[in-house]
């Protein structure tokens, strides 16, 4: 093993060591979502068909006067994006804690990236 070699070995040690329980989630959430083929969410812009992946930080029912909605928090480790599922109170399978792929259009609402009615894939359970 060459000198670089192992700096850098160590490095990533001493980062390991030194980092909180939340950041090596989140790195670990990135490499899983690049592993599977997702845009990072801090990259994904408006008006981008993109494909995201990660866990589902929360799920809220949100009644309407006239339409329900279903809003679920997509984490990938760099950025949050809203799934929003107008006209529905549930789907199965989508829960807090769950790892999918959604893919859709970008759009923002007050500040954040929100994808209406995406395309999902459920991952299976770990």
């Amino acid at each position: 093993m060459s000198t670089d070699q192992g700096r850098v070995s160590l490095r990533r040690i001493l980062q390991r060591l030194t980092a909180s329980e939340a950041e090596i989630e989140a790195q670990e959430l990135q490499r899983e979502s690049a592993e599977s083929g997702g845009v990072p969410a801090r990259q994904c812009m408006r008006g981008q068909v993109v494909s995201v992946a990660g866990r589902l930080r929360t799920v809220v029912y949100t009644p309407r006067t006239n339409l329900p909605t279903l809003e679920a928090d997509l984490y990938d480790g760099s950025d949050v994006v809203t799934l929003v599922w107008l006209g529905r109170r549930h789907i199965a399978g989508i829960e807090p804690g769950r790892h999918l792929t959604a893919r859709g259009r970008v759009s923002v609402r007050d500040d954040r990236k929100v994808i209406y009615n995406p395309y999902y894939e459920l991952e299976s359970p770990k």
